[in-house]
């Protein structure tokens, strides 16, 4: 399943993130700006127990979030979106798992995994800037799933329509949260309208 954001609040900041002439610091503000709206919806399920609370005025009843989670970014774009993620949990583990794009065919190349293995009913959050064919974060799932991880969701800023397919065909029970559906991928397999190269674009290294 799919969700697009389409909060005026959204769309407004995806804009900028996209224009050619957003400096880097700019840049990566959006990001967190947007990820941080992208956890919200999310997250909006996750579990609570009730528990006391003493205010300066009264003693009440509070909830807190149960469960453990992992943040688990697909390096290095993925980075870019751990921060805003701590900021709204800051009591998530974090796993990485390093993936290259082949170039002449847009198949993801492993070369770095180091993910806490699943002990229960943790929830795995998986988070990349593009979503383009899919490979990657298909690999990813597969990876984390192999790791026991039985709950496993995936957000991501902008995404396009084959890498959506490829997701909701080959794991349908992991959840798709994204800021933007793009129209479709190029000859070079890259995202259009899309945003470029969102590593190169957060990390300054075009």
């Amino acid at each position: 399943m799919t969700t697009v954001l389409t909060h005026p609040l959204v769309t407004h900041r995806v804009t900028l993130m996209r224009d050619i002439n957003t400096k880097p610091k700019q840049f990566r503000e959006l990001v967190n700006e947007i990820t941080e709206f992208l956890a919200f919806e999310a997250l909006k399920n996750l579990k609570t127990v009730d528990v006391p609370v003493t205010t300066p005025v009264a003693k009440t009843v509070g909830k807190k979030i149960d469960g453990k989670i992992v943040l688990v970014p697909i390096l290095r774009a993925g980075m870019g979106m751990v921060d805003a993620m701590l900021h709204v949990l800051p009591y998530a583990k974090v796993g990485v798992l390093g993936m290259q794009r082949n170039e002449e065919t847009a198949e993801p190349v492993p070369y770095y995994s180091k993910v806490p293995p699943a002990k229960g009913e943790e929830l795995a959050i998986l988070i990349d800037p593009m979503l383009a064919t899919g490979g990657s974060a298909a690999d990813a799932i597969g990876q984390l799933k192999k790791l026991g991880y039985k709950h496993i969701v995936f957000l991501n800023l902008i995404a396009a329509p084959e890498g959506l397919a490829k997701l909701e065909k080959e794991y349908p029970d992991v959840p798709v949260f994204t800021a933007a559906r793009d129209e479709r991928l190029n000859s070079h397999f890259y995202i259009v309208p899309g945003l470029g190269d969102a590593g190169d674009r957060i990390f300054g290294t075009l």
